[in-house]
């Protein structure tokens, strides 16, 4: 009860951040979807696990370049040492030629990835700089053939990411929607990405495995493994990375 207390004077601030309506080429079905229910979800949790739980939203059209830093630039000022902050990505992400990370903003432009995408460095510098706990959900797909190459060559390598997320230095929990190279995929039926669907299953109760109205990094990491495997016949392999501390 001393530690349930001592949770509600933390606050929570959330970025969320999903992109659907990229270019035609590029267009996804959910992932606009999947940022809301993610920061609705959370958005409840105000005057129960957190005291205040403030949220950015930033869909489609609104999650530009400058919009996304400046997100990421918003939660890392205000989560202080007794804060908890969190980040939500779905959208694409894949990497360049040198096998640098870019999460795409929904005004990126092809021949200009560098300048016109969100590289995964700015997202460890934010997490590297907030005082707080800090867990990051990313849910990135990947357009094959759409930029020219192999699939091998543009799928984003989200293990790598989450690992450099996770290191000493930085310290986040990380959930990813797929392990390596894997597609995070979506379908009509099930509202969502296979990820986030799974997510908000687990954060709406079916995480609590112990019946006890509170949800564990432990308890919702196995449910949305096995969730995930679930849906998507064993094609997706969400994982989730933890500091040692």
């Amino acid at each position: 009860r001393g530690e349930q207390q001592a949770a509600t004077q933390s606050r929570l601030f959330v970025l969320a951040i999903g992109i659907s309506k990229y270019p035609e080429a590029f267009k996804l079905q959910w992932a606009a979807k999947d940022a809301e229910d993610f920061a609705m979800a959370m958005q409840r949790q105000k005057g129960l696990l957190y005291r205040d739980v403030q949220v950015r939203l930033l869909r489609d059209q609104d999650a530009t370049r400058d919009a996304i830093l400046d997100g990421l630039e918003w939660v890392e000022k205000n989560t202080t040492q007794n804060d908890v902050g969190m980040l939500f990505l779905s959208g694409h992400g894949w990497n360049d030629a040198s096998g640098t990370y870019y999460f795409i903003p929904a005004n990126f432009e092809v021949d200009r990835l560098r300048s016109t995408a969100v590289p995964s460095a700015e997202v460890q510098k934010t997490v590297q700089s907030m005082a707080g706990k800090v867990v990051v959900f990313l849910d990135t797909c990947f357009s094959g053939n759409v930029l020219g190459g192999t699939a091998a060559e543009l799928r984003g390598d989200i293990n790598r990411v989450a690992n450099e997320l996770v290191s000493a230095e930085n310290g986040a929990v990380v959930f990813t929607a797929s392990s390596g190279r894997q597609v995070a995929l979506e379908r009509p039926e099930w509202g969502n990405g296979a990820f986030t669907k799974a997510l908000m299953e687990g954060l709406g109760g079916k995480a609590d495995m112990m019946g006890k109205g509170t949800i564990t990094i432990n308890a919702l990491d196995y449910y949305i493994s096995e969730r995930v495997k679930e849906l998507t016949e064993n094609q997706q392999t969400p994982t989730t990375a933890k500091p040692q501390t």
